[in-house]
C-alpha cells in the first residue's frame, strides 16, 4: 500500500487526504447530538415545606422544548438536595397516588408543565432549611446527555 501511495503524485496525495478528511468530518457530524438547541427551563418555583424540619419539597416549572426533534429528560439532580427524581400524582377511584417518572418525554416544539397534583419534582433531604425567597438550583439530564441547568425559586404560595 506504501508502494502504491508513492507513486501517486504529491498533488494527489494531498486531494486524497483533503477528500478523506471531508467525508470523515461529514460522517461526524451527522452522527452527533444536535448540540445547538435545548429545552429551556422556566418559571420555575419550590413550594415552602410548612415546617423546617420536612425532609422534602415538590419543584415545579415548564420545561420548553423549541427544538426540531422531540427530547427526553432521565433524571435530575441539585446540591440543595440529597435525592431528586421526577413524579406524577394521580387521583385514581378517589385516591389519590404518585409514581415515580423514569422517563420524562418532551416534544419537538412542545412544553411538559410540573404543576401541582400532577407532574412535579419530588425534592429530598435538603442539605440545609429552604428560606423563601431563595433560589435553588436543578439539573435535568436528557436522554442523550447534555444537561439543562435551572432554577427553582423558593416560594410559599403559587406564583
Amino acid at each position: 500500500m506504501i508502494d502504491a501511495m508513492r507513486r501517486i503524485p504529491s498533488s494527489a496525495r494531498l486531494l486524497i487526504v483533503a477528500a478523506t478528511l471531508c467525508v470523515a468530518g461529514h460522517a461526524a457530524a451527522q452522527a452527533a447530538p444536535a448540540t445547538e438547541c435545548l429545552p429551556r427551563w422556566e418559571a420555575g418555583w419550590v413550594r415552602l415545606p410548612p415546617s423546617a424540619g420536612m425532609a422534602m419539597a415538590a419543584g415545579f416549572g415548564r420545561l420548553a422544548n423549541p427544538c426540531a426533534q422531540s427530547l427526553a429528560v432521565v433524571s435530575a439532580s441539585s446540591p440543595a438536595f440529597g435525592d431528586v427524581s421526577l413524579h406524577e400524582s394521580t387521583q385514581v377511584d378517589g385516591v389519590n397516588r404518585m409514581r415515580e417518572v423514569e422517563r420524562l418525554a418532551l416534544p419537538a416544539g412542545g412544553a411538559v408543565i410540573l404543576a401541582p397534583g400532577g407532574l412535579h419534582l419530588m425534592l429530598m433531604e435538603p442539605t440545609q432549611p429552604l428560606n423563601e425567597g431563595s433560589a435553588v438550583p436543578v439539573t435535568f439530564v436528557l436522554a442523550d446527555g447534555r444537561k439543562i441547568e435551572a432554577t427553582l425559586q423558593v416560594r410559599k404560595t403559587a406564583p
